[in-house]
């Protein structure tokens, strides 16, 4: 693999997401990542009813350009393979709860004898101690711990979770920056993640207002900002547009081309700090406008006065969308049993292209990297 990473050699303990997204994140910037599973494999072999060949769907989608070696790292065989590997390699990433860290040495205390610039991270729910250690975490009980399914969904309603695994994303994307800046510091040493802190650090502002003026964080209609007014979701005549009015000039521009000068000189209306105070008088106003027009005359109306306005589209039209296909952001990746349609990377650097191998097969690379023999039966069981 080309890129800024190429020659970095990276190990990966993990099953399902975080830890695999993190892995990914790494091989598609040139890093070698080689994948260390367990005789069944990654859970996420098995968890999609879609496949491309011997591929499953969900496991492509977070393991490509990487390399597979099956160890049992519960033998002291595996035990010595994976000394082997962290011996050459700049930096370990977990994903398993403490307790099996420790059991199967898979931290910088265990390791350092081998490697002491190794950089191994904890990707643990809770952190490597305290008395959340090793209580199971997934990405929904994160969710509900932190607060974030108590201020998504519309007030009175149930709570709600994110449309996306936003906790095991997030934690492999601050698991990718952890490593690489340790990396950069030339020092091994022990990184310790939680996702629960990932997710509590990406409240910030709302965190903030909290904890400095006593104000609660609360859901709000149709998405709406805490602060900004309008901003939030509206019903056209057909569907529905996101409309994100922070700066008095484009509130004058949407006014102007709205058809109602007025606005701008009602005191209630007039500037962002009134219409904040005034959010139910604005909203009133807004919504019967807005619902006169369709969402594809709305866009086309405003986009190019420089008022923020998009449509909500599906995931299926945003794959689809001309945008995507100009940044290049669908990737086809070429495999024996056809090809694999995936979302690329999203970090372009200048004088890189961009470039992605298929995920590899259980055990795929135990004989070139171990020495062992070709692992048929691993490879028999992926086709299986």
């Amino acid at each position: 693999m080309n890129g800024p990473l190429a020659g970095i050699v990276v190990l990966e303990v993990g099953h399902m997401l975080a830890g695999p997204y993190c892995g990914m994140l790494l091989a598609d910037l040139g890093a070698e990542v080689i994948k260390i599973e367990p005789p069944e494999g990654d859970i996420a072999r098995r968890v999609s009813p879609h496949s491309i060949g011997p591929h499953n769907a969900y496991f492509a989608s977070l393991n490509r350009s990487k390399k597979s070696v099956v160890l049992d790292l519960a033998s002291a065989a595996g035990q010595g393979k994976l000394r082997r590997l962290a011996a050459r390699a700049h930096a370990l990433i977990v994903n398993l709860r403490p307790a099996a860290i420790m059991k199967l040495g898979l931290n910088y205390a265990a390791l350092r004898e081998v490697n002491p610039k190794l950089v191994c991270v904890a990707l643990t729910g809770y952190g490597l101690e305290g008395s959340y250690a090793d209580r199971p975490a997934y990405d929904y009980v994160i969710q509900a711990l932190t607060g974030v399914m108590a201020i998504t969904g519309e007030p009175g309603g149930p709570p709600a979770k994110t449309g996306y695994s936003a906790v095991d994303n997030s934690a492999g994307m601050m698991g990718a920056l952890g490593l690489l800046a340790k990396v950069v510091d030339g020092k091994g040493g022990q990184i310790d993640l939680s996702m629960y802190d990932v997710m509590l650090s990406q409240l910030n502002y709302l965190a903030g207002a909290w904890l400095n003026a006593g104000e609660r964080a609360e859901r709000m209609p149709r998405s709406a900002h805490p602060y900004i007014v309008p901003a939030q979701i509206f019903e056209t005549s057909d569907g529905w547009l996101v409309v994100f009015i922070s700066h008095d000039e484009f509130w004058r521009r949407f006014c102007n081309e709205a058809g109602r000068p007025d606005w701008l000189a009602d005191e209630r209306f007039a500037t962002m700090a009134a219409r904040s105070r005034n959010r139910g008088a604005v909203l009133a106003a807004l919504e019967p406008v807005l619902k006169s027009d369709t969402t594809a005359s709305w866009s086309a109306r405003l986009a190019p006065l420089g008022v923020v306005v998009a449509p909500i589209e599906s995931l299926e039209q945003a794959l689809a969308s001309d945008l995507v296909r100009e940044r290049e952001m669908v990737a086809a990746i070429e495999c024996a049993a056809g090809t694999i349609r995936a979302v690329g990377n999203p970090i372009r650097i200048a004088g890189t292209q961009r470039e992605y191998g298929p995920p590899p097969l259980l055990g795929e690379h135990n004989a070139l990297l171990l020495g062992e023999e070709g692992n048929s039966i691993h490879h028999q069981r992926e086709e299986t």
